[in-house]
């Protein structure tokens, strides 16, 4: 989280992540339906037949597909969970988490790492996405008025940009638009920032002339452009310092410890579904099976759109974490500058204790 926007979202992906295709233009997710459980009853609280039910926080970004993918395809449900889904933003997705109405919350390395700075007890059960997939779209009009194209060098780009009204619908987009123009000779001051409360109306701003252009992660920068309203930029491809490998970032589960000290079992279960989702995901991103699940859990974006976004991020056939990615991400978010201070984590914000050992079904 996105997001993130949940934005951005593995820290500690494994080493055998598959990252196929990672050389298209990122993704989209899962629409999050509403609903809501109060979150402090032990495991003995099971819904019909012994099934375990919890709330889920969840945004609209490519790494909260894993989610989705683990519902639909009856994955939660093999392992004794009924999950309902609440639509969080970067913004509300921890009070969510805090607040108990919402058990599991998929998060971005920055939104976790923000809450620890604060001293919110969270801690990170597994990782279900690697990469940061990114797009910096412009509207039809200012890519015309400055000849810009989707093939148009990154260094040209960033020139154009920083005489520009912006937008970004969270501190983690805003800052990661900000190192793409810094890395280019370009200072971020000099751009002139809206903030805007989602993509959505990052979109809306676009195509009212408020802003020139925004950043937020896929698919909503890609259907822009799939819709000819405007074009992509800069993504992850052209900005190596947004990919995998470069920044270690990506999507973490996280629970309040409170909640998993009472439900060891059911974290278990939660983890186990995800990751059996990701593994699936992994040796089927290029297959039309997996187009097909995704364009019916994200109705209404293009089948192209979805296509690209699928390969652009990676999807870790284990949801276990380890100490070289979690250094590279700590490395990659605080060289931001959005967290409060300066972090570090511990093994008591991480833990591959609830992770299945041998990687996804």
């Amino acid at each position: 989280m996105g997001h993130h926007d949940t934005d951005g979202s593995v820290v500690g992906s494994p080493t055998s992540v598959t990252r196929r295709g990672l050389r298209a233009v990122a993704l989209a997710t899962a629409l999050a339906l509403g609903a809501t459980l109060t979150s402090a009853c032990g495991e003995s609280a099971s819904g019909q037949d012994g099934v375990v039910a919890v709330t889920v926080g969840s945004g609209d970004n490519i790494f909260d597909l894993p989610l989705k993918v683990a519902d639909a395809n009856g994955y939660f449900r093999k392992h004794g969970l009924q999950v309902k889904f609440v639509s969080v933003t970067a913004a509300t997705g921890p009070a969510a988490l805090e607040s108990g109405s919402v058990q599991f919350l998929n998060s971005s390395p920055t939104g976790f790492l923000t809450a620890l700075s604060k001293g919110i007890p969270q801690i990170a059960i597994a990782a279900d996405g690697l990469g940061n997939p990114l797009g910096i779209v412009v509207s039809k009009k200012f890519a015309e008025a400055n000849k810009l194209s989707a093939t148009t060098p990154p260094e040209q780009v960033a020139k154009v940009l920083g005489n520009s009204i912006g937008g970004a619908s969270s501190a983690n987009t805003k800052a990661q638009a900000s190192m793409f123009l810094k890395t280019r000779g370009v200072d971020p001051a000099k751009v002139k920032w809206v903030s805007l409360p989602s993509p959505s109306a990052n979109k809306a701003a676009l195509n009212s002339g408020q802003i020139d252009w925004f950043i937020t992660s896929e698919p909503t920068p890609l259907s822009i452009q799939h819709a000819g309203e405007g074009v992509v930029v800069a993504d992850p491809l052209r900005a190596p310092e947004w990919s995998p490998e470069r920044s270690g970032y990506g999507e973490l589960v996280v629970v309040r410890k409170d909640y998993v000290e009472k439900n060891a079992g059911t974290a278990k279960k939660f983890v186990a579904a995800v990751q059996d989702a990701t593994a699936y995901m992994n040796t089927h991103v290029q297959d039309t099976e997996l187009l097909n699940l995704t364009m019916k859990l994200m109705p209404g974006i293009p089948a192209p759109v979805l296509q690209a976004s699928l390969g652009q991020a990676g999807w870790p056939a284990s949801a276990a974490m380890n100490d070289e990615e979690w250094k590279k991400t700590l490395g990659f978010v605080n060289g931001l500058g959005v967290l409060p201070k300066v972090m570090t984590v511990t093994a008591n914000d991480w833990t591959n204790k609830y992770a299945p050992s041998g990687g996804g079904a």
